[in-house]
C-alpha cells in the first residue's frame, strides 16, 4: 500500500502541473501535427506492421486478439468462442516474451504473465502495432527495451471539425451465439487545447455454437464422428474507459483510467467423452494511468509515465469427480518511469530512462506466500542518421529483488516461533541490442537487428503451491534479422501505394520454463529449466492500394510466415521410432501460414473481405501421426453502407465469418464456431 499510495501522490502532482502548464499557454497553441514531430525526428529504423483505422474497420473482428492474427510472424492461442482465453506469440518464443502496450504504458500481469487480449475492443482502438525486437525508437521508457516483440495499441484521441465540441459514436452488434453487444462512445472540448473523452461497452453471449467432432485412429479407422453443441461458454462483461488530454507548446500530455469486469464459463477441452464443463471465471481489472511529455529546452525532451493496476481473478471448478478448487487472487502494481533524450546534433540522439514497478499478489491458496516483486530497468540508447544510415543501439539494465510474506509450516500448526520462507536469489542482466538500415535507392531500405533479452519466472511458476519451483532461471532469448523493405507512394495512376517486406530470422530461447512431472505419478507437477528452442523463420509481407476506374478505391494486404521451430530440449530423447522430441517441431507452430485482408470503397458501399491460413503443425514436440493437427482456414466476409444526415452518419454492416463453415480447432480439443453471422449499427454525430 506504501507504493501505490506513493504512487498516487505521483501521479496528481504530475497531472495537475501539466494542467497547469496547458492552461498558461492558451495563447501559444501549436497546430496538432507540429506537436507530434516533437519525440519523432527520426523515422524508425526498423517500421512496424500496422493495422490503422481503416484497416481494422476492413476486418471482421471482435477483439484485438482477432485483429493480430493478420500480422506476419504471429501465432494466436484461442480457446474457442467470444469468452475464450486468447493469447499471442510472436515467432514462437513464447507468450511471456511478448510485451503489450496501452497508450504506450505496458499491460502487466506477474501472475501468470499472459495478456487477454479478447477483453481489449475494437470500437476505441485506432492503431494497432507490432515490433519485432522492439519499438526503434530510443525517446521511450525502459521497458520497451525489454521484450522480444511488442504489441503497441492505441487509443482513439479526441479529433474535432471547425466549429463542434463533441462527438457522440454508439455501435449495437447482434448476431449469432446470443451476442449483444452496446457500445458508446462520447468525446468533448473541454478548452482550444484540452479534451475529454468516455467509452463504455457490455458484452453478453451465450456462446453456444454447433461443432462437428471427428477423431480417428493411427490405422484410419473412425473412432467417433458426431455434432454437438458447445456448452459453458457464456460472458457477460463490462469494460469503461475515461481520458483527459491536453496539448501545449512542444508537448502534451494525458490520463486514463480503465475498468473491466466479467464472468465467463470455461467451456473446457472435450476429452474423455466429456463434452460440458462447468467451470466459471470471474475477472475485474482496473488501472489509471498518466503520461507528460514535452521538449523542455531546445534539444532536450523530458517524458513522465506512472500507472498503478488492480486485478482480481476468481476461478471456481465445481466438478468433484476431478478436484473441487475456488480461488481467488489479488494483484497489484505500481509503475513510474523517466525518459530522458538529448540531441547532439541534427543526426546524433542520445537517452537515458529509468523505471521502478512493484508487483504484490495476494490468494486464498494454503501456504501461499504473497509474493512481493521489486523491479529496477535503467535503459541508455543512442540513435544516428546520416548518409542514408540509421542505427540506433541501447543496453538494458534489469535488476529484480523479491520478498515472501510465508512463514515456516511452524506457525501454520499454531507455534510461536516461525521463520520467513524462502525466496529465489536476486536477478540481475543486462541486455544490449543494436538496430541498423541502409536506403540503398530510393525507397528501397536494408536492415537488420540483433536483441537480447530476458523474462523473469512469473509469481505462478515460483510460488503456486505444490507446483512452483523458487530455484527458477530466467528464460533468455537471442534475436537475429535481416530483411528489406520497399515503400513507394504514386501521384497518380493505378497504385497509390506499393509496400513489400521480407525478413529472415533465427532466434534462440534458453532455460525455457516447463512443467514436468513430480515423482511417479501424472497428477503432480513442477515448473523447471529444462527447455531449449531455435527458430528460423522467413515473413513476407506486401500491401498496396489502388485507384479503379468508377472511382472504386481498393486495399489489399497479404503476409506469409515460414517457421521452423525446433525442439533441442533433451539429446537423448531420439527414439528410432520416430516418437522423440528432439528436433521436433514445438508444439502448435505450423511450418507455413498466411494471411490476406481486402477492401473495396465505392460511394458509400463498403465490401471487406478477409483470408487466415493455418497449416500443418503437432500439438506435442514429438512429431507423431498421433500428435498431427490439420492446416485450417477461414473466409470472412463484410458489406457495409454509410447513410448520411446534415451532421449524422449512420454505418450499417453485415458480416459472415468462417464463410464456407469449415470446422477446425486452433488449440486441441477446443473446437471453433463454424459458419456465424453479425450486424453492426453504428450513429455518429
Amino acid at each position: 500500500m506504501f507504493f501505490a499510495r506513493t504512487y498516487i501522490r505521483v501521479m496528481l502532482v504530475a497531472l495537475c502541473s501539466a494542467s497547469a502548464l496547458a492552461q498558461s499557454r492558451l495563447d501559444s497553441i501549436q497546430p496538432l501535427h507540429e506537436v507530434e514531430v516533437v519525440a519523432n525526428r527520426y523515422r524508425e529504423v526498423i517500421p512496424a506492421q500496422k493495422l490503422e483505422k481503416k484497416q481494422l474497420e476492413a476486418l471482421s473482428t471482435y477483439s484485438v486478439a482477432d485483429a493480430i492474427r493478420y500480422f506476419s510472424g504471429i501465432q494466436v492461442k484461442d480457446y474457442g468462442g467470444v469468452a475464450g482465453l486468447k493469447t499471442v506469440d510472436i515467432r514462437s518464443m513464447g507468450t511471456n516474451h511478448m510485451g503489450v502496450f496501452y497508450d504506450g504504458i505496458q499491460l502487466g500481469n506477474a501472475q501468470n504473465g499472459q495478456i487477454d487480449l479478447g477483453r481489449f475492443s475494437m470500437d476505441n482502438m485506432e492503431e494497432v502495432s507490432l515490433y519485432n525486437g522492439q519499438k526503434s525508437e530510443i525517446f521511450q521508457p525502459a521497458k520497451d527495451y525489454g521484450s522480444s516483440g511488442s504489441v503497441y495499441l492505441r487509443t482513439r484521441r479526441p479529433k474535432f471539425e471547425s466549429g463542434t465540441r463533441n462527438n457522440l459514436h454508439a455501435t449495437f452488434r447482434t448476431g449469432s451465439f446470443g451476442l449483444a453487444n452496446p457500445s458508446v462512445l462520447w468525446e468533448h472540448k473541454l478548452a482550444d487545447n484540452i479534451s475529454m473523452s468516455a467509452n463504455a461497452e457490455y458484452t453478453y453471449a451465450t456462446g453456444r455454437y454447433k461443432f462437428r467432432y471427428r477423431k480417428v485412429f493411427e490405422d484410419g479407422t473412425v473412432a467417433w464422428d458426431t455434432t454437438a453443441v458447445r456448452e459453458n461458454g457464456d460472458i457477460h462483461a463490462l469494460r469503461a474507459e475515461a481520458g483527459i488530454f491536453g496539448y501545449m507548446d512542444d508537448g502534451k500530455w494525458h490520463a486514463k483510467a480503465y475498468f473491466y469486469d466479467s464472468e465467463r464459463g470455461i467451456p473446457g477441452a472435450i476429452v474423455n467423452n466429456v463434452w460440458k464443463n462447468s467451470q466459471r471465471q470471474w475477472d475485474r481489472n482496473a488501472f489509471v494511468q498518466g503520461s507528460f511529455q514535452k521538449e523542455l529546452f531546445p534539444g532536450y525532451d523530458f517524458m513522465l509515465n506512472a500507472k498503478y493496476a488492480n486485478d482480481y481473478m476468481r476461478y471456481l471448478n465445481p466438478d468433484t469427480t476431478m478436484m473441487y478448487t475456488d480461488n481467488r487472487f489479488w494483484q497489484q502494481e505500481a509503475y513510474v518511469s523517466v525518459a530522458n533524450k538529448y540531441a547532439v546534433s541534427s543526426w546524433w540522439d542520445v537517452s537515458l530512462s529509468a523505471d521502478y514497478q512493484w508487483n504484490g499478489l495476494d490468494a486464498d491458496l494454503q501456504d501461499f506466500v504473497d509474493p512481493q516483486r521489486h523491479t529496477l530497468l535503467v535503459a541508455a540508447a543512442t540513435a544516428f542518421d546520416r548518409w542514408g544510415w540509421k542505427a540506433q543501439a541501447s543496453v538494458l539494465g534489469t535488476f529484480v529483488w523479491e520478498q515472501v510474506n510465508r512463514m515456516a509450516s511452524a506457525q501454520a500448526a499454531g507455534s510461536a516461533s516461525a521463520t520467513p520462507a524462502a525466496v529465489p536469489d536476486d536477478t540481475q542482466a543486462v541486455t544490449p541490442a543494436v538496430f541498423l538500415s541502409y536506403e540503398a535507392f530510393r525507397d528501397f531500405t536494408l536492415r537488420a537487428f540483433y536483441k537480447q533479452s530476458f523474462r523473469m519466472p512469473t509469481f505462478n511458476d515460483l510460488y503456486y503451491t505444490d507446483i512452483g519451483n523458487i530455484a527458477l532461471d530466467p528464460e533468455r532469448t537471442t534475436q537475429y534479422n535481416l530483411g528489406a523493405h520497399f515503400r513507394r507512394q504514386f501521384g497518380r495512376g493505378l497504385f497509390s501505394m506499393l509496400e513489400a517486406r521480407a525478413d529472415l530470422y533465427f532466434n534462440q530461447v534458453k532455460n525455457k520454463i516447463i512443467a514436468v512431472p513430480k515423482g511417479n505419478g501424472q497428477y503432480r507437477w513442477m515448473m523447471m529449466n529444462i527447455g531449449y528452442v531455435e527458430i528460423r523463420g522467413l515473413d513476407l509481407s506486401a500491401r498496396t492500394s489502388l485507384h479503379l476506374p468508377a472511382d472504386i478505391r481498393m486495399d489489399v494486404l497479404a503476409n506469409y510466415t515460414f517457421q521452423k521451430a525446433q525442439d533441442f530440449t533433451d539429446p537423448t530423447d531420439t527414439a528410432p521410432n520416430g516418437y522423440g522430441t528432439y528436433g521436433g517441431q514445438i508444439a502448435y507452430i505450423p511450418w507455413h501460414s498466411g494471411s490476406a485482408v481486402m477492401r473495396v470503397d465505392w460511394k458509400q458501399w463498403r465490401l471487406d473481405y478477409s483470408f487466415i491460413y493455418v497449416g500443418e503443425r503437432y500439438h506435442t514436440s514429438a512429431n507423431t501421426r498421433a500428435n498431427y493437427e490439420q492446416p485450417w482456414y477461414t473466409h470472412d466476409l463484410g458489406l457495409g453502407r454509410l447513410f448520411r444526415w446534415e451532421k449524422w452518419n449512420l454505418n450499417l454492416t453485415l458480416e459472415v465469418n468462417n464463410l464456407f463453415d469449415q470446422q477446425y480447432e486452433v488449440v486441441l480439443n477446443y473446437p471453433m464456431p463454424g459458419r456465424n453471422y453479425k450486424f453492426i449499427v453504428k450513429c455518429m454525430f
